[in-house]
């Protein structure tokens, strides 16, 4: 092996030395403010081979999982227009190098392998001139297939901040600026690229230390989710695909082509933070009772209290069936008798009645009947049974006639109340958050996607001017999935046909925003989500013409 340093051929002009610090320098800021992981290592290897003006190179990484190989990531030859790795989309087709021979023993046979394992930079003059000590049959092998010559070459290892080798940028053929012919790579050669090595690595590794915070940040949001689902699975599935259908639609706005919202834009970092949002708007939930969250029935709290109210009727019924057996046995006549019989199957067929009745109440609806209503309240009054200290009580408490005339769904007033209250909570628990600059929205994203552009919504009763568009297209996407879940305890899920009806009526009551609504419909926002998450069984052709307040335009 040859140090670098032997290989200046002819002193560099200050002027172009110059220009190359110039260059390295630009590179540095560049690799600074580069975020996606693909282009940054492209944009090192790239950078070294202009600074260095060398025809190719390949850049390895040492793997966190495995160190003791090296990977191919990107690979670069210009006179051979080779580009593999990277942003291209093309894989590099090449095994990863073994930092260990196959007894164990440091594998120092290639120049990549011995720039890590002996941390320190290598120059070779010519590979082909065989005194280097190093194995090239595989670059020969390559080169005779591609009609290519490899001869000088420059492996310089790339250390974190912590002295760590986490890869190694290798170039291949310096060429004569003038003439483009090959020679060795020389010392300033040598120094500008061990330069750029050392900013890279600490760009990469900032970079990558940054993605392992994310993925930290998201797995802690998945636990967080994950609780949610132990407590209420219908719940843990909502936490789900709600983010997966807000995604959709914000697309669906960012590349409108008509309408109001043409030119509201996305970009990368707006994508991950509306994610986010998503993933925790209802985080709020983890201090939400468990018999709250999944009332199933109207009258469950622990266990569904309407079994209480059928053993009451069973006593009602053994109470009639007392009475009866004792006036016949007090009957003068076997008519009497008789007429007493029919007169207690009569009483047994309303009893029954009622207490079917009172079982459908007790199941959760869209609506119910002010006559129905009325029907509990009196049937409540019609009944009085014995209770166990020997008084006689209504039929149902008032607690019961409550929550079976709750006018829609399962929940009553004060339930209600503690299941929307965890939109505060979950305002509350966002805002503590010390969050980065590019994701301080998350808070007001999240936390608005109870409220109605009429101002009618909670916690906060803002109008639609006062929320952000990613705001309302999460209202949107949170009451969508509602609609078509049909995990809930207390309903089925919908058809697509039903639920756009009922979001389109949302449209017109001032609940939701037009412009969001006319492109979740007209960009088949709906269908999208259908194919992913619902079952085929609820999704039916969709008449557009049909969807309240959607004009098709």
């Amino acid at each position: 092996m040859e140090s670098a340093t032997t290989h200046d051929v002819v002193k560099e002009p200050a002027g172009d030395l110059i220009h190359r610090l110039a260059e390295l320098n630009d590179v540095g800021i560049a690799l600074s403010q580069e975020k996606n992981i693909d282009r940054l290592l492209e944009t090192i290897l790239v950078a070294a081979m202009k600074i260095t003006h060398a025809d190719g190179g390949t850049l390895y990484r040492r793997p966190a999982t495995n160190k003791n190989t090296l990977n191919f990531e990107i690979v670069r030859t210009d006179s051979l227009k080779i580009a593999l790795g990277g942003t291209t989309g093309k894989d590099v087709p090449f095994e990863p190098i073994s930092l260990l021979d196959s007894s164990g023993r440091e594998n120092t046979s290639t120049v990549a392998a011995y720039a890590v394992l002996k941390d320190q930079t290598v120059s070779v003059a010519d590979a082909y001139r065989g005194d280097e000590g190093f194995d090239f049959s595989g670059t020969k092998i390559f080169d005779k297939r591609n009609g290519y010559r490899s001869q000088s070459f420059l492996a310089v290892p790339m250390k974190n901040h912590e002295g760590e080798i986490i890869g190694v940028l290798q170039l291949i053929n310096a060429r004569n600026r003038a003439s483009g012919k090959i020679h060795p790579f020389s010392a300033t050669d040598q120094r500008l690229a061990e330069s750029l090595a050392s900013q890279a690595a600490v760009a990469l590794t900032n970079r990558l230390l940054m993605v392992q915070l994310e993925d930290l940040f998201e797995s802690f949001i998945k636990l967080i989710n994950r609780a949610i689902d132990d407590k209420s699975a219908y719940t843990g599935g909502h936490c789900l695909r709600v983010p997966a259908l807000t995604m959709m639609l914000a697309e669906a706005v960012h590349n409108a082509s008509k309408g109001p919202l043409v030119g509201w834009s996305l970009t990368d970092q707006d994508r991950y933070e509306i994610r986010i949002a998503a993933l925790l708007h209802d985080c709020g939930k983890v201090t939400t009772p468990v018999h709250v969250v999944d009332k199933a029935t109207k009258l469950q709290t622990i266990f569904d209290r309407i079994e209480l109210v059928e053993a009451r009727f069973e006593i009602i019924k053994r109470d009639a069936e007392i009475k009866a057996l004792r006036a016949k046995s007090a009957a003068v006549s076997e008519a009497d008798a008789a007429v007493i019989e029919e007169e207690f199957h009569l009483r047994l067929r309303e009893i029954d009645g009622d207490r079917r009745f009172l079982r459908v109440c007790n199941v959760g609806g869209e609506t119910m009947k002010t006559t129905d209503r009325d029907r509990v309240q009196a049937i409540s009054k019609k009944y009085r049974w014995k209770t166990a200290h020997g008084e006689l009580a209504d039929l149902l408490t008032p607690d019961e006639i409550e929550n079976l005339t709750i006018y829609s769904g399962t929940l009553n007033a004060g339930e209600r109340r503690i299941i929307n209250h965890h939109v505060d909570i979950s305002i509350q628990m966002l805002e503590s958050l010390p969050w980065p600059r590019h994701l301080q929205r998350v808070p007001e994203y999240a936390g608005a996607h109870h409220e109605r552009v009429d101002g009618k919504g909670y916690p906060r009763g803002l109008k639609r001017e006062e929320m952000s568009v990613p705001a309302r297209i999460m209202g949107i996407a949170d009451i969508f999935e509602a609609l078509t879940a049909r995990d809930r305890p207390y309903k089925r899920g919908k058809t697509l046909t039903e639920s756009l009806l009922i979001l389109g009526q949302m449209r017109l009551n001032g609940h939701i925003d037009p412009d969001l609504f006319d492109i979740f419909v007209r960009e088949r926002v709906y269908e999208k989500y259908a194919r992913q998450f619902m079952s085929s069984d609820l999704v039916d052709v969709v008449d557009v013409a049909m969807i309240p307040g959607y004009s098709g335009d």
